[in-house]
């Protein structure tokens, strides 16, 4: 039995939550007191309610988040009907700012803010006997040199079977109102020499895969260089995951990823817009030369896999602005493209733009745009659908000769657009669309509506499939196997890529 229960509903099993090793690692005498549990989302409520309450917790400290918040709130309203005596404190994210969007009122406390100290200090109290008439408690900024670290705290079982999550500092310089690391505009970093030790140890324990959380990575040259030689002594293979800013990378820097071998390195990139325009209305830096030079650079002269953001819906910005965007991003890099749909994130100043851009949002999470004074809500669906194909045809990298034949003039968005449009005229679904069936769509979509050569398209999709790790071929191309499945050059119009295929 335990004292304290630490909960919280991950989006995937293969996540685990930092957040909550933050919270455990920090209890000091309570922690033998203590323990964490983790679900995902959308498994049984009820279930985990039984099983948070067979642990016969006083206290129950849930994280909140964006993705889980509606279960969270499930979650403790029948703990508090069939269990009305304990104690249920909120934090995270989505539970720190009010007005609250997700009814949240069964939760006894919230925490808002760094909940390491905060959370402790009620837990204590409350275990003493004494009364905290304060519900909503807004934690300080905690000292980084003054808390436990959680990085012991990974078992086993997360070492073999999920992702280790770390954190080197805090904070984002930048104001981009979309994102909640506005908020906390100063950047704060945990001693150097600690960080190398704590990533040793997770080494020496067999972590091989280690993501990297901090916002702009690459904004303190020094410290990411300390980092990235850490990891380049290593003979073993290993993979690193980094959340940089596109338009800061030094000659020091650049020599340092280049040396990565491949599969290596994953370099996630926000870049949002490419209007300058609607980047000065979000307050999102955008120095256009400098991002295209560094891209560049990545693109030919290192071996890191680019994962690059691009968010639809942005305050002023038409489909015109984004399709611009999207074309120039794809002739500047082969990366992996992730287009989001703008979301309205609690704590930040996205309202502002509501009256003068006519942003409408959904009222539940992910409280994602439904239609703005520049893209009506059939745009926005429209979208979302665009989006769901392209991350199965394009950022797969299963079909980079073929798809590339949707915009043999470089017109991306169009090309795309119309295919994306056919094919759910053809399925009306987004979801459990197989890869073999959505070959077999590309294939009829490039010779039924394009009208391409059947001979070309089969054997562009051939040599895809065999690019693929040498995936089996749908019996539609087995005929065309023949000279392109062994790698040759991609048949005419399509663009040449060199996206890998690895673990995200």
């Amino acid at each position: 039995m335990h004292t304290i229960v630490l909960a919280t509903f991950n989006a995937r099993y293969s996540h685990a939550s930092l957040a909550l090793r933050y919270l455990y690692a920090n209890l000091r005498e309570l922690r033998e007191r203590s323990v964490i549990r983790e679900f995902v989302i959308n498994e049984n409520i009820q279930q985990i309610a039984e099983r948070i309450l067979a642990e016969q917790p006083w206290i129950v400290g849930i994280s909140t988040y964006i993705w889980n918040a509606g279960d969270v709130a499930e979650l403790i309203g029948i703990l508090k009907k069939v269990s009305p005596e304990t104690v249920i404190v909120l934090g995270g994210p989505e539970a720190s700012h009010l007005p609250h969007r997700v009814d949240f009122s069964h939760a006894d406390y919230i925490i808002s803010g760094e909940g390491e100290i905060a959370f402790y200090e009620l837990c204590r109290d409350l275990l003493a006997g004494m009364e905290r008439n304060d519900r909503f408690i807004k934690a300080p900024t905690v000292d980084l040199a003054a808390i436990a670290l959680p990085y012991d705290d990974y078992d086993s079982n997360d070492i073999q079977n999920r992702y280790v999550y770390l954190e080197t500092s805090r904070g984002c310089p930048y104001l981009c109102e979309f994102c909640l690391s506005a908020i906390d505009d100063k950047m704060r970093y945990f001693d150097i020499d600690v960080m190398t030790a704590e990533f040793e140890k997770l080494w020496q324990r067999g972590v091989r895969s280690f993501k990297f959380i901090d916002r702009t990575f690459n904004l303190k040259l020094a410290y990411a260089n300390r980092i990235l030689d850490f990891f380049l002594a290593k003979d073993e293979p290993y993979f690193l995951h980094f959340e940089v800013i596109p338009d800061h990378f030094p000659e020091a820097l650049r020599g340092r990823i280049a040396r990565f071998a491949p599969a290596a390195l994953q370099l996630e990139v926000g870049i949002q817009t490419l209007n300058p325009e609607i980047a000065d209305n979000i307050h999102r830096p955008l120095r256009l030369a400098k991002i295209e030079e560094n891209l560049r650079f990545l693109e030919e002269h290192t071996r890191a896999h680019l994962h690059l953001d691009l968010i639809v819906g942005l305050p002023g910005e038409t489909l015109e602005s984004f399709a611009r965007g999207l074309d120039t991003l794809v002739s500047w890099s082969s990366g992996e493209i992730q287009i989001g749909i703008l979301k309205k994130l609690s704590g930040t100043t996205m309202a502002r733009h509501d009256d003068p851009f006519g942003m409408v949002y959904a009222d539940t999470p992910p409280y994602d745009v439904l239609k703005t004074a520049h893209v009506s809500f059939e745009a926005i669906q429209k979208m979302k659908r665009f989006a769901r194909y392209w991350d199965i045809l394009y950022n797969s990298g299963n079909f980079t000769r073929s798809v590339a034949l949707l915009w043999p003039e470089g017109k991306v968005f169009d090309g795309f657009s119309d295919f994306s449009s056919w094919v759910y005229g053809e399925t009306a679904a987004t979801w459990k669309i197989a890869q073999e069936r959505m070959a077999r769509l590309l294939f009829d979509y490039l010779v039924d509506v394009k009208l391409f050569d059947k001979e070309d398209v089969g054997r562009a999709m051939a040599a895809d499939f065999a690019k693929s790790h040498g995936k089996r071929l749908p019996p539609f191309l087995r005929a065309y196997a023949s000279e392109e499945s062994s790698g040759g050059e991609a048949v005419q119009g399509s663009a040449s890529t060199k996206r890998q295929s690895m673990r995200v």
